[in-house]
């Protein structure tokens, strides 16, 4: 995720970190290249050309930008839910952390919050289809099978069952017990939101048809500018294919929001938040929060 200061006006339109402009920047210079083109070959051979009415590409843009809108409020949505789960993982950890204060023996409570530190490791290489094992390890206690399909799901398992040993020998009342396997549901709950968002595309037959018509769109756009505007023809396609182009890729990278990409979620500074507070609750030595490098924040 992007985190820099506001820019002043004049910064802002050279600024090229967390741009969608890097991606799209071969296909808008080959519209650009193209309308550069056809405005030539209407100069020079302008028998070959009828002039085209530009009211079908108005009504065509504007239709094509509110269907634009509504794919690009759906990956917002994506986004921002995923980012809600896992606002959801961090208050539950931390309930569950200060729920059990109770547990006089830290022997007893420590392998428990160590868990739930694994559970939030493996939970973010699940979704970055990365080694569940790998990821959570170091800090697990009871290793489940490596070749588990829930792996993250059996780390909470493990906890419950922590929980509920806890409470049979009496460190735990009642109530708590049921606090703590409240906080360990909502866990799940999180996990099953993230896993939704990730293995529920938007249905790709809608997004193929957006694709088309953008490209349609701005390929066939020149013909239309290229005799009422001459050579300022390529510089407005550039300026309509980097809006349609830019708009279609920023909705690409937000429909996954657990990936590597600069606008994705920052999942790896939440885990370490996650991380500091149950190592600051053991007493053992706290690592730094993740800052932002070069203005990204994985």
């Amino acid at each position: 995720m992007i985190i820099r200061p506001k820019v002043n006006q004049f910064a802002i339109l050279f600024t090229l970190k967390g741009s969608i402009a890097k991606r799209i920047a071969l296909r808008t210079l080959m519209v650009t290249l193209l309308a550069s083109a056809i405005v030539l070959i209407e100069i020079l051979h302008p028998s070959n050309f009828t002039k085209v009415n530009a009211t079908p590409f108005t009504l065509l843009g504007l239709s094509l930008s509110i269907f634009m809108n509504f794919r690009n409020n759906a990956c917002y949505d994506r986004w921002y839910e995923a980012r809600k789960a896992w606002g959801e993982v961090i208050v539950h950890i931390r309930s569950v952390i200060r729920e059990t204060h109770v547990i006089r023996e830290s022997a007893e409570r420590q392998p428990l919050l160590l868990n739930l530190c694994g559970f939030a490791h493996a939970l973010n290489a699940r979704l970055r289809k990365e080694s569940e094992a790998d990821a959570s390890n170091a800090w697990i206690t009871p290793k489940p099978d490596a070749q588990t399909p829930d792996y993250s799901g059996r780390i909470l398992q493990t906890v419950g069952q922590q929980c509920s040993d806890l409470h049979q020998n009496g460190e735990l009342s009642e109530w708590r017990y049921m606090l703590l396997a409240n906080h360990l549901t909502s866990l799940t709950q999180a996990q099953a939101t993230c896993e939704r968002i990730k293995n529920t595309p938007l249905p790709f037959p809608y997004t193929l048809l957006l694709h088309r018509t953008i490209y349609l769109f701005c390929i066939l756009l020149p013909f239309a500018m290229a005799e009422p505007l001459g050579w300022l023809t390529p510089l407005f396609t550039a300026i309509v294919s980097y809006t349609f182009f830019g708009l279609d890729a920023i909705a690409d990278e937000l429909e996954d929001p657990f990936g590597r990409d600069e606008n994705d979620l920052p999942t790896d500074a939440l885990v370490r938040s996650i991380e500091r507070d149950v190592l600051a609750e053991l007493g053992a030595e706290v690592p730094p929060a993740l800052k932002p490098v070069d203005y990204v924040l994985s």
